[in-house]
């Protein structure tokens, strides 16, 4: 074994200090990871994204059985553009028992803590094994994990218990909301302004949807779910982005505008995206053709990331209760890949140090009492999986 041991502070620093934002590559974080790994004797597998830019990265310590609980959690994070860091965001700096960088929250600690550990990992032979899964693209949508999550299934042993890492303090979570994101395109047709009658306006026109999107917001939102832990405790719906025209003097003829709806687990989006596909047929559809025929209005989905259902007694459930010492779970509004191990059959909680209030902001930050509680809770999972299963 050759790899240089490293506490979880430094192996924050060496991971912080790769620039993974979603739009760069990953590959030099995944290749350190991989060689730290190898040096310690231990195979990771990489599965690749299309164009191979980026790769997800599975490891395994222990033995090759089914079982065993896997560490999650995804490499990338949010630019920095524009916001008034006081450090160089890729660069961990340690002030007044914190640690502050770029993903020192979301979510490399808890990648961090797992790997600084793998010497403890082998100092005793695990019963049970302990997974790596490191993914890419998760802020843009959890693009990278269904790949690495199908090819695990079909491949592998089926892990026992995924835990999540995203900054929950150190808290049970076991349902967050799912994400399904659209955009919409009205194709209009040009006139000169002083003949708005002889043109379709597509940004008027795409108000007219904005304002009835608005409308089923409006509706969610005064028919909240009764007891819900969510907040706020119903589905959400918000338009992000509108692009359209071309100058003051030219009735637009091209609109487009993305948004999202952010579901309560058990509630379809498909219901709104049908709600406003009938308002474009009975309202504005026919309105538009009939000034000109080659005209309408698309909506295409981009992003669709499950929710996390509630699964009382899950083997996740109870493996990260008993490392906790807690009974009592919470609910989160954002989204994270949870959802997607849960829909592939692999029981999932999501649990890891920091705070989502500190996630992409500027001088992101995690206290340094939540990294020394991330390597407890890293400890106690390695004692238990050094045990065999009753």
């Amino acid at each position: 074994m050759t790899a240089k041991s490293m506490t979880p502070v430094e192996m924050i620093g060496a991971l912080v200090g790769f620039d993974t934002t979603s739009a760069k590559s990953n590959l030099a974080l995944i290749d350190f990871v991989r060689d730290y790994l190898a040096g310690y004797g231990i195979d990771s597998r990489y599965v690749r994204s299309d164009d191979g830019t980026k790769a997800n990265l599975w490891a395994t310590i222990g033995p090759d059985e089914p079982g065993g609980v896997v560490l999650s959690g995804h490499t990338d994070v949010v630019p920095v553009d524009g916001q008034p860091w006081d450090s160089d965001p890729f660069e961990v700096v340690e002030k007044e028992d914190r640690l502050y960088g770029r993903g020192v929250a979301d979510m490399k600690s808890y990648i961090a803590i797992a790997l600084s550990l793998v010497p403890e990992m082998l100092a005793k032979p695990l019963a049970r094994p302990i997974h790596f899964a490191l993914t890419h693209d998760e802020e843009v949508g959890c693009i990278g994990a269904p790949r690495l999550i199908r090819d695990v299934v079909e491949n592998l042993p089926r892990p026992g218990a995924v835990i999540i890492g995203e900054p929950t303090e150190m808290q049970v979570v076991d349902a967050h909301k799912g994400i399904n994101s659209f955009t919409t395109t009205v194709c209009g047709h040009e006139a000169h302004s002083s003949l708005t009658h002889h043109g379709v306006n597509a940004v008027m026109t795409a108000g007219k949807l904005i304002a009835f999107l608005g409308d089923l917001a409006a509706e969610k939102a005064a028919n909240p779910e009764p007891d819900s832990r969510f907040d706020p405790p119903y589905s959400t719906i918000h338009v992000g982005t509108v692009e359209g025209g071309t100058a003051l003097n030219i009735v637009a003829r091209h609109c487009a505008f993305k948004w999202e709806i952010r579901a309560l687990p058990g509630d379809d989006p498909a219901e709104t995206v049908a709600r406003l596909e009938e308002y474009c047929e009975r309202e504005i559809i026919p309105a538009m053709r009939r000034v000109v025929p080659e005209t309408g209005v698309e909506t295409t989905p981009r992003v669709t990331v499950p929710a996390l259902n509630p699964d009382p007694g899950s083997p996740a459930e109870q493996l990260v209760f008993a490392l906790t010492g807690t009974n009592s779970t919470n609910a989160v509004s954002y989204a994270t890949e949870g959802g997607q191990f849960q829909q592939a059959g692999l029981p999932a909680v999501v649990c890891g140090p920091g705070s989502i209030e500190q996630a992409h902001k500027p001088n992101e930050w995690i206290s340094l009492e939540q990294v020394v509680a991330g390597e407890q809770f890293a400890r106690r999972l390695i004692a238990r999986c050094q045990e065999s299963e009753s």
